[in-house]
C-alpha cells in the first residue's frame, strides 16, 4: 500500500491517550512517549487477574506463560525477528552492557571494536569499557557536525580483519540523523564482525525489518513507542546459542531466557504486546487477511508520511523566528529538532516553554559524545521530537511559544 493512499487520523490517535486530556504539547517522546489506556489496560488487567511465576499447572503460572510469549512474539513482529530470539531486560540500555560483557570474554589485544560520535551512550559506553578492560581497541566513527550526516564510509573505514563489533545508531537520538544501516550491513555481511544497531530512536518513527538491515542485534526500548518501561533486543537464535552469559547456576540454560536475569516483569511485557497491537492498528484496514507484521509495515509507512510533514512544517517555522540555531541537517531523519535561541539559555527555554504547557527539554540526553562534537557540550540544546500523537496544533503552539521567548 502507498504511503499517499490513506490519511493518518492523529485525532483517532490522541483520543486513546489519556495523558494528553489536560491540554499539555509533548514534545519529549524522544526520552519517553504517552501510553493509550489500551496499553495501561492491558498491565492492569493482568495483574488483577492474578499472576505467579511462569509455569503451566496454575491459571496464575498460564497467565505469566502467556505474556511472555505473546510479547516475544509482537516483538519479533515489529522488527521482523524470530520469537526465540527476543530477549528483555530492564533498559536497552541494561541489555547493552550484558550483552558487550559477554561477547568480551573472547576479546583480548589485537581485536577492535567500533563505535560512533552519533550515537548515545547506551551504545557507545558498553563496547569502550569492556574493550578498554580486555585490552581491544576502540575505532571512533565521526559524523560531519556541520549536517550531522554519519555516512557508511565513515563506519566502514575503520572496519578490518580485527573488528569484533561494529556499534551504529539507527536514528540519533539528538539530531535525528538515519545512518544507511542497509549499506553497513551489507558491507559487514562479508566480514566475521557483529552489527549491533540502537533501534531506539528508530524504532518509534518508521518500519524497521532488522534483516533486511542485516543487523545481528536490534535493540529498542518500548517506553519510545507507546509502551512500558523495559527494554527490548533482537537477535536470531543460533547466535544468541553462541553466547554464554554470567548468570545464576539453577537458571535455565535456554535462549533467549539464558540472558533475562530474573523473574520478567509479566505485567510489563503485556504492555508491551499491546503497544505493539496499538502501532499496528494505527491505519485500520482489512485485519482479516492481513498479518499483524503487514499491518505494522503499513502502518508505520503511513505514520513517517505523516511525521515527514508535519515535522517539515516544525523546522521550517523554526527557521523563520529570528535568533532560532538548528543543529543538524542531515536529509534523512527522524523528526526531531535540537535548536537554541540566542540570547537564552537552552534550560530557560525549556523552562518557558513548560510554563507554557509544551515539553521540549534541553540538554545532551546522554547522547554525550555527539553533543561535544557539535561543540555543545554537556549543556546541549533544546530538543523537540514529534510522537504518533503530535497534531498540527501543537506543533503551532511551539513555533509561537519559540518566537515569543526569542523576540522575533
Amino acid at each position: 500500500m502507498g504511503r499517499a493512499a490513506v490519511t493518518y487520523d492523529v485525532e483517532r490517535v490522541r483520543d486513546r491517550i489519556p495523558a494528553l486530556r489536560d491540554g499539555t504539547a509533548y514534545f519529549d517522546g524522544p526520552g519517553g512517549t504517552q501510553m493509550p489506556d489500551v496499553v495501561a489496560d492491558a498491565m492492569a488487567d493482568l495483574l488483577k487477574a492474578g499472576v505467579s511465576n511462569r509455569g503451566s499447572v496454575t491459571a496464575a503460572e498460564r497467565r505469566a506463560e502467556d505474556a511472555v510469549v505473546a510479547a516475544r512474539m509482537a516483538g519479533a513482529d515489529l522488527v521482523n525477528a524470530d520469537p526465540s530470539g527476543i530477549v528483555f531486560g530492564r533498559s536497552m540500555t541494561e541489555l547493552t552492557f550484558q550483552m558487550a560483557r559477554t561477547l568480551a570474554q573472547s576479546w583480548g589485544p589485537g581485536d577492535e571494536v567500533v563505535v560512533t560520535r552519533l550515537d548515545h551512550d547506551s551504545n557507545i559506553r558498553p563496547w569502550v569499557t569492556y574493550a578498554e578492560r580486555t585490552g581491544a581497541t576502540v575505532r571512533w566513527a565521526a559524523f560531519d557536525p556541520q549536517t550531522g550526516v554519519l555516512t557508511p564510509e565513515d563506519v566502514l573505514s575503520l572496519v578490518n580483519d580485527s573488528t569484533r563489533v561494529v556499534a551504529v545508531t539507527g536514528a540519533s537520538n539528538l539530531l535525528g540523523t538515519r545512518p544507511d544501516l542497509a549499506a553497513i550491513g551489507a558491507a559487514l555481511a562479508d566480514t566475521s564482525a557483529l552489527f549491533y544497531v540502537d533501534g531506539v530512536h528508530l524504532t518509534a518513527h518508521a518500519p524497521v525489518d532488522m534483516r533486511a538491515i542485516g543487523a545481528d542485534f536490534f535493540g529498542c526500548s518500548p517506553y519510545k513507542f507507546l509502551g512500558p518501561h523495559c527494554g527490548m533486543l533482537a537477535a536470531s537464535p543460533a547466535l544468541l546459542e553462541t553466547m554464554h552469559p554470567d548468570k545464576l547456576r539453577p537458571s535455565t540454560e535456554q535462549v533467549p531466557e539464558r540472558f533475562e536475569l530474573g523473574t520478567l516483569p509479566y505485567e510489563l511485557l503485556a504492555g508491551v504486546t499491546a503497544a505493539v497491537d496499538f502501532l499496528a492498528d494505527l491505519v485500520p484496514g482489512d485485519e482479516t487477511v492481513v498479518s499483524r507484521r503487514d499491518r505494522l509495515v503499513r502502518s508505520m509507512a503511513v505514520l513517517e508520511s505523516y511525521e515527514d510533514a508535519l515535522h517539515d512544517r516544525l523546522r521550517s517555522g523554526l527557521e523563520t523566528i529570528p535568533g532560532v540555531h538548528l543543529y543538524g541537517h542531515a536529509p534523512h531523519r527522524t523528526p526531531t529538532e535540537l535548536f537554541s535561541v540566542d540570547g537564552t539559555p537552552a534550560h530557560e527555554v525549556y523552562v518557558q516553554l513548560g510554563a507554557e504547557g509544551i515539553n521540549a527539554p534541553a540538554g545532551s540526553f546522554y547522547a554525550l559524545e555527539a553533543s561535544e562534537w557539535l561543540g555543545l557540550g554537556s549543556r546541549g540544546a533544546v530538543r523537540a521530537g514529534l510522537a504518533p500523537y503530535t497534531s498540527q496544533a501543537d506543533v503551532d503552539r511551539l513555533l509561537a511559544a519559540v518566537g515569543e521567548i526569542s523576540g522575533g
